[in-house]
């Protein structure tokens, strides 16, 4: 990993002017209007909104979880796919010493220096709003955030790792990343949503990482339920990883 820090360091200089809206601006508008402006027509009833005492409490851990999955995914697809098929860096580093799990390491190294770029900002601008009860509450939080991306960037790496065409990518932001967004508790709970969609919802990884970030930021904990989170998190990015390495790997061979 440490062998690309230039390759990584120069790709930043040279992008990271058009994330800004999107990794920062974007999100924080976002929140002022569905936790501040819509908000404020909510009731705050924390037996109803699992332990906040206002919308804007309850729907900004789930927001900056979700954004984190979004940047992990975004980041994990089209370039993926670029470095592999259209400007072949892969290939490239592969004609170094440089090994695959290396690309992949140093790939998601990268990424999850954006995811948690992104959520400590989106955080340390939100405080001033009082959503936070205590003042380690924010910090597990976020590390659960990144938690959340670490996930889904491997996960997406090796989905991306595997296809041919870009076509697949429109597939899974529109019956993957959507779906997720809008039911895996960011914006409501989930009970609303039945006791059938309700156990399926608690089958998806952005659940627990909203549900692991909310605990932490409204203060109400669970232990027993964030080690649930914590593995279930920590196995999916293990499990990722492996297959991020085998697909690249695979595809690599000449």
């Amino acid at each position: 990993m440490a062998r690309q820090y230039d390759y990584w360091l120069t790709v930043l200089k040279r992008t990271w002017r058009g994330g800004v809206v999107g990794s920062f601006l974007t999100p924080l508008l976002y929140v002022v209007a569905m936790g501040v402006l819509l908000g404020g027509f909510i009731e705050g009833d924390p037996d109803k909104l699992e332990g906040a005492t206002s919308y804007l409490a309850f729907v900004v851990p789930g927001l900056v979880a979700s954004h984190a999955m979004t940047i992990a995914v975004s980041e994990s697809t089209y370039p993926v796919m670029g470095a592999i098929k259209w400007h072949k860096t892969f290939y490239a580093q592969l004609a170094t010493p440089l090994a695959v799990r290396d690309l992949v390491n140093a790939f998601i190294g990268f990424v999850m220096f954006r995811v948690a770029s992104a959520c400590a900002v989106f955080m340390l601008v939100l405080a001033p709003f009082g959503v936070f009860t205590t003042w380690w509450g924010p910090i597990l939080a976020w590390l659960s955030q990144v938690l959340v991306g670490f996930a889904f960037a491997t996960l997406v790496f090796a989905y991306s790792a595997r296809l041919k065409s870009e076509e697949g990518f429109g597939v899974l932001f529109r019956l993957g990343v959507i779906p997720l967004t809008l039911f895996s508790g960011a914006f409501f709970p989930i009970g609303n949503l039945g006791p059938v969609l309700e156990w399926i919802a608690r089958l998806t990884p952005l659940w627990h990482g909203v549900s692991l970030s909310r605990m932490f930021c409204v203060g109400q904990v669970d232990w027993s339920l964030v080690l649930l989170h914590v593995v279930v998190l920590v196995t999916l990015t293990v499990v990722g990883w492996f297959l991020a390495v085998r697909n690249l790997d695979r595809r690599l061979e000449v």
